[in-house]
């Protein structure tokens, strides 16, 4: 079971090489998914985030307001650590379990791993293959203002708490080139699945398939 980390910043266009992979049979496990799941109403996370952050951040259903507490960790790197020190390790082992659960269910499943924060919270985990979604942050400050109504500002803010382009690139296997438009995207996304199911069975980092490309 070839086990991926698939990474990229705030509008790389993550999400779309993971829904083509989804399409082409990749069980495909959401980090972003897995944080709302683990902050829902009578979860241990959400309980510790009032505590740490206040319960003015919970709304009158018990849910909590993710754009208010995204106010105040975006805002200030303390609260982010404090937030990530929370959320993090909890994530990681509930996406260990779904990986378990994945390999019990099909020993020769592709697994990919949507994970944003991969530099920030786990790029010493033995994956197979760690596939970054690459445009400059400039283009990603673009798309957030025309696609997600953002002013600058805040796309900047956004785009600047994470980790640098330089970071990601540093930790990649592969590198999908999503700066230009959509085919070019899934055409590069399509060739990276072919060589996962193509050479999992000899190991994915042999015949020059972890090298940077």
């Amino acid at each position: 079971m070839p086990l991926v980390a698939l990474t990229g910043g705030i509008a790389s266009g993550k999400s779309t090489i993971a829904g083509r992979l989804a399409e082409r049979g990749a069980v495909v496990i959401d980090a972003d998914a897995l944080v709302r799941e683990l902050q829902q109403p009578g979860e241990p996370v959400l309980r510790e985030i009032a505590e740490a952050f206040g319960e003015h951040l919970l709304l009158p259903d018990g849910s909590l307001d993710r754009p208010a507490l995204g106010a105040i960790v975006f805002a200030d790197e303390t609260a982010r650590r404090r937030l990530n020190g929370i959320v993090h390790p909890a994530v990681g082992r509930e996406s260990a379990r779904r990986f378990r659960a994945a390999l019990d269910a099909d020993p020769d499943a592709v697994v990919v791993y949507d994970v944003p924060l991969l530099v920030e919270a786990r790029p010493d985990d033995p994956w197979d293959l760690v596939v970054v979604a690459h445009a400059p942050a400039d283009v990603r400050v673009r798309r957030l203002v025309a696609l997600r109504g953002m002013d600058e500002a805040d796309a900047r803010a956004r785009v600047a708490s994470q980790a640098s382009d330089e970071q990601r690139l540093a930790i990649a296997d592969v590198v999908i080139d999503t700066a230009g438009d959509l085919e070019r995207t899934l055409a590069q996304s399509d060739a990276l699945w072919d060589r996962l199911r193509g050479e999992a069975g000899e190991g994915l980092h042999s015949d020059g398939v972890g090298g940077r490309s």
